[in-house]
């Protein structure tokens, strides 16, 4: 997926807000902000992709601040948030008898989850809220190919399931259930460090998900979705041997997008801004959930 004009007074826009939250030091916030000013000065182009800009935004925010991690009050914020919502979305799920029912209704939870993100432009969410909006996922579901994505995961004996948002991880832990009832082995990946408000190790372990996955890892790096030169070895090697790769959220989107694809990728996100919906074709502040083959 390719910018749009938007991206641009977006990209800046989460720039300004990270670097609010890096520092306090005045100097400093009008370093970084030069600095990423030139950056997209220089890298805004019509070839560019979002997730990749947003990657060194990122990196250069914490580069001039020496905040390694500014969200992370937001994301802890986010865990406990989310572990209270929980037990709500898991009787969501347990109420359907039927294997297919519950994963739908899985995969309705987690996309849910992936509203749980920061400064983007025009994009409010309440915590107190999400209840709600699971009860209206399925209204919400703009693109809807769970069903497809259904029948690749029962073929499926590995998956690997890429998470994104802290607080959204935890609802995470539905889908990753459904997907070993229906006999897959999972293997969850976390960001290595710190990225915007995307979950790493501890964050993952903070919402359980060391016991419903079957093995937890991180992909090596600090990207915004998949570059995959940038991954370990170890990530690698099983990206590219699963049978089947769940992806959460709008920056895998963006760079999976991109990649010329070997297995069946199941992309759950929530369109939080036009552009991506726009690649979906529908509008923003809707639910998606798309099977690349």
């Amino acid at each position: 997926m390719k910018v749009e004009i938007e991206c641009a007074p977006c990209l800046l826009h989460r720039g300004y807000m990270e670097i609010l939250e890096a520092t306090s030091d005045e100097t400093l916030r009008f370093r970084a902000m030069l600095a990423l000013t030139r950056l997209l000065n220089r890298e805004f182009k019509s070839n560019a992709v979002p997730a990749h800009l947003g990657t060194k935004r990122d990196r250069l925010v914490k580069r001039i601040t020496g905040n390694d991690d500014p969200y992370a009050k937001k994301k802890w914020l986010s865990n406990k948030h989310a572990l209270e919502i929980l037990p709500q979305a898991k009787q969501f799920v347990a109420r359907e008898s039927s294997p297919e029912a519950r994963f739908r209704k899985a995969c309705l939870c987690t996309i849910v989850g992936n509203v749980i993100e920061f400064d983007i432009p025009d994009h409010v969410f309440k915590f107190e809220d999400l209840t709600q909006m699971i009860r209206q996922a399925q209204e919400d579901l703009a693109v809807d190919e769970i069903s497809k994505i259904f029948d690749a995961a029962k073929k499926a004996r590995e998956v690997l399931y890429l998470t994104d948002n802290a607080g959204e991880i935890a609802f995470d832990t539905l889908l990753v259930g459904e997907l070993k009832r229906l006999g897959a082995r999972v293997t969850v990946a976390v960001k290595e460090k710190p990225i915007i408000n995307d979950a790493i190790m501890q964050d993952a372990k903070n919402v359980g998900m060391q016991e419903a996955a079957d093995t937890l890892i991180t992909n090596g790096t600090d990207t915004v979705g998949l570059i995959l030169r940038e991954c370990s070895k170890r990530f690698s090697s099983l990206y590219k041997s699963v049978d089947l790769v769940v992806a959460k959220g709008m920056g895998y989107a963006e760079t999976i997008t991109e990649t010329k694809l070997t297995r069946p990728h199941a992309m759950l996100l929530r369109t939080k801004c036009q552009p991506v919906a726009n690649y979906f074709g529908t509008i923003k502040g809707k639910n998606v959930a798309k099977l690349l083959t």
